[in-house]
């Protein structure tokens, strides 16, 4: 099983980093539509993806400061603490996770941020020598928010049990830091980007060919709806591709609790993407729903069916267990129902979004979508 996981790990690292070989994206020729994409753009970067790093690097901060309150003093209520900021920072990346663009592109911070499963058996040799370099790409999944899950909630059996690991183990402690203090650090530098340089030239690339910023764009979010958000959360531990359940795939698998309330979080960021809802849901801008209701003369209304499609996922995801493990062990139907659901979307945004567009898929299809 560990040799089936890990090429699913594989297949996601290769779906990130190659270009479709079908799709000759140089040879697109759209039209002027005259719809203006650098209002859109602007919406997208000072009212979703700045105040998204803004709030996410916020957390980040908190949970570094708890992981070096708690190395300090490991007890059960500074272990309690640092658990809540965990689950916050871990939620608030959600929101910024389907924006692999710019320096989160370069810096890969996706594939360093929340690769898991964690590689457990790595994570305890690091912590035996203390020799160990998280920048290399080989150490993607011994870091992140899936390897602090598994210090905080998978290395003993008791909340007792595991301040006494970490209280007796000075290694653990100064992994535990290093793995938050990565964090921050490659999160800074991508915010940091944003508002520094990367904002102007982002809104100023609002042509229509195969690198401008927005298709690009939509190409990330679309790539992040279909391998990571349907695929990674729901239909690997469900067994879609596999033909058998793989529940320790599962993300948030050693808090045991936190699986469907990191889903939701990450579905309700796609879709209020899709809908232009400010980070801060203090107000609707312009966005791929309004982009399409204007090349909808004819009342079609794609992005109402989209928008619906969002609601009937959510509905169905809404029955599963907290912890996906147990929903898996104990019916894993509904998950496959979940992914049946996320499927129908991802033909709506993949297939007709992008035709109505007029943008081309420019990364690799490998499972047959």
């Amino acid at each position: 099983m560990k040799a089936l996981i890990s090429s699913f790990l594989i297949v996601l690292l290769v779906l990130s980093t190659q270009s479709c070989g079908e799709n000759d994206i140089s040879e697109i020729d759209i039209p002027n539509d005259n719809f203006d994409r650098g209002a859109l753009l602007t919406d997208i970067a000072d009212n979703v993806i700045i105040p998204g790093y803004i709030n996410y690097t916020t957390d980040l901060a908190n949970l570094d400061l708890m992981a070096n309150n708690f190395s300090t003093n490991p007890d059960a209520e500074t272990l309690f603490q640092l658990k809540l900021e965990f689950k916050n920072a871990y939620l608030s990346w959600q929101s910024v996770s389907m924006f692999e663009i710019g320096k989160a592109e370069a810096l890969a911070l996706r594939n360093n941020t929340n690769i898991y499963p964690t590689n457990t058996s790595e994570i305890e040799e690091n912590i035996s020598t203390g020799e160990y370099n998280l920048a290399l790409p080989s150490k993607i999944d011994e870091q992140g928010f899936p390897a602090l899950d598994y210090l905080l909630y998978g290395v003993a059996d008791t909340e007792e049990e595991i301040v006494k690991y970490h209280s007796e183990n000075e290694k653990a402690r100064n992994y535990l830091t290093d793995l938050t203090s990565r964090l921050v650090s490659l999160t800074n530098e991508v915010k940091e980007d944003w508002v520094g340089d990367y904002r102007a030239y982002f809104i100023e690339n609002d042509g229509s060919s195969a690198t401008s910023s927005l298709n690009k764009l939509v190409n990330d979010y679309i790539f992040y709806y279909e391998k990571f958000l349907r695929a990674g959360k729901i239909g690997i531990p469900a067994g879609v591709f596999s033909g058998n359940p793989l529940p320790n795939t599962a993300e948030g698998l050693y808090s045991e609790e936190y699986s469907k309330t990191l889903f939701l979080q990450g579905l309700n960021a796609a879709s209020d993407f899709f809908v232009g809802a400010s980070t801060n849901h203090d107000e609707i801008g312009e966005s791929l729903k309004s982009y399409l209701d204007y090349l909808d003369p004819d009342g079609n209304a794609l992005s109402e069916k989209i928008i619906t499609q969002f609601e009937e996922i959510k509905a169905k995801a809404n029955e599963l267990d907290d912890n996906f493990v147990t929903q898996i062990a104990s019916d894993n139907t509904k998950m496959l129902e979940t992914y049946d659901e996320l499927q129908k979307n991802v033909i709506l945004l993949k297939v007709d979004m992008l035709q109505a567009l007029n943008i081309k898929v420019d990364f690799v299809d490998a499972d047959g979508d």
